[in-house]
């Protein structure tokens, strides 16, 4: 089976492209083809995000293992596609570069059978120019939100002391001019 994917990018503008891949693919092999399909180099990481109906963020997916355990946390290359996304979980959100923090929206539009003699991945439609910078992001709680101050007033000085008041690193074994 072939799964087709709406990809847009989360911008003012409307920005997005069409991407046909294989049902048994990876979710490494979407994130290459997202990549590719935007004109990206590939050169920085990506994270997939699990989310619901209301495209809100859930389970991140990486690209490479960054856990304490190395091999415990499951990455990209451990999706099968057609294990994550289908008819009822047709959402998840894509972020490449975690300085740029380019955003996709992407969603499965269909599920087809495979085409004789096309090659996929393959980008089927493409709207848009890519901006030059990924726009800003809104990292910042509204201040409308009832819980904007929730814990505001439980904070003091001393939570916020690494070092409990002590500036030297005496007590980590290293010393302050380690270089």
């Amino acid at each position: 089976m072939v799964y087709k994917f709406r990809v847009i990018l989360d911008n003012e503008e409307d920005i997005f492209r069409d991407i046909a891949i294989l049902a048994d693919d990876t979710l490494e092999d979407l994130h290459n083809a997202i990549f590719n399909s935007f004109g990206f180099d590939g050169l920085e990481v990506g994270s997939f995000y699990t989310c619901d109906d209301t495209w809100n963020q859930e389970d991140e997916i990486p690209l490479f293992d960054s856990g304490d355990v190395l091999g415990e946390m499951k990455i990209m290359s451990d999706y099968i596609l057609s294990d994550i996304l289908d008819t009822e979980n047709t959402k998840i959100i894509y972020v490449y570069d975690f300085i740029n923090m380019w955003t996709f929206l992407v969603e499965l539009a269909a599920i087809e059978e495979i085409s004789a003699g096309s090659t996929y991945p393959e980008t089927l439609f493409v709207h848009g120019e890519m901006p030059l910078e990924s726009g800003e992001k809104n990292f910042m709680a509204d201040e409308d939100d009832e819980n904007y101050n929730e814990f505001e007033d439980d904070l003091d000085e001393d939570d916020l002391d690494m070092f409990g008041g002590d500036d030297s690193f005496e007590d980590y074994g290293f010393e302050e001019n380690w270089n």
